[in-house]
């Protein structure tokens, strides 16, 4: 298991980590999205409290997260009761 140290830069303030070489590139791209959103609220709200920004994110980014697994839950279910009905029809064929 490769894994690599990187500095991901945060808010102005830099993290060390190890991280798995397949994971670096997600771990910088969400550094890069944290730092974005917290540009736009800052932009949008005029906020520049670095801990509310990051509190916005965090919150932010849970809501979306949640909203997600609630879509993906949903259409698993769909998925389920499609697969149960095809098979009432192969077994009523049979």
């Amino acid at each position: 298991m490769d894994e690599l140290s990187i500095k991901i830069k945060i808010a102005d303030r830099e993290y060390p980590m190890k991280v798995k070489a397949e994971d670096e590139e997600r771990v910088r791209n969400a550094g890069k999205k944290i730092n974005e959103r917290m540009r736009v609220y800052r932009e949008q709200f005029g906020i520049d409290d670095k801990q509310d920004l990051l509190a916005m994110v965090a919150f932010d980014s849970l809501v979306d997260k949640m909203e997600i697994e609630e879509t993906k839950s949903s259409t698993d279910e769909g998925v389920l009761q499609k697969v149960s009905h095809l098979n009432n029809l192969i077994s009523q064929a049979l």
